[in-house]
């Protein structure tokens, strides 16, 4: 199941300038989802991080990946309406930079869900397949 913008919105609350995916490739309910982020110069993170050099933090990849795995565990129909939040980041691993330009995949498989809380093995990589985040993040839905 693949879905637009508008369509990943009616499932996981953020809004700009805080929604950091732009399309679903894949979603396998409560399994897995793939999404997109098009990096673009005028992301508004870049103004102050950093002037003349714009690299995105990876605490904004780490939540890019979070808001995918929303959309896995968010897309069930037990948790429509409902907010998915931050228990915990392990691990958490930035290998490249990610700068303008840059297209982003990210991938998160649930790898653990015993009711409200699950744990989902997140990873980030750019258009030459390099992986530029890594982590293992535990939400609770709300």
């Amino acid at each position: 199941m693949k879905l637009t913008t508008k369509e990943l919105m009616e499932i996981i609350p953020h809004r700009q300038p805080f929604l950091l995916v732009d399309t679903i490739e894949e979603l396998e309910p409560g399994v897995r989802a793939v999404g997109h982020k098009c990096v673009t110069y005028n992301e508004p993170f870049f103004a102050g991080h950093f002037p003349g050099e714009p690299v995105m933090p990876g605490v904004l990849q780490i939540e890019a990946l979070a808001q995918t795995g929303a959309a896995a565990i968010l897309s069930l129909p037990e948790n429509k309406g409902k907010t998915a939040y931050f228990g915990g980041i392990r691990q958490a691993k930035f290998r490249q930079k990610v700068v303008p330009g840059d297209v982003l995949t990210l991938e998160v498989e649930l790898i653990k869900v015993k009711g409200p809380v699950g744990i989902g093995r997140a990873v980030a990589k750019n258009q030459k397949q390099q992986v530029t985040a890594a982590a293992e993040l535990t939400f609770m839905i709300g």
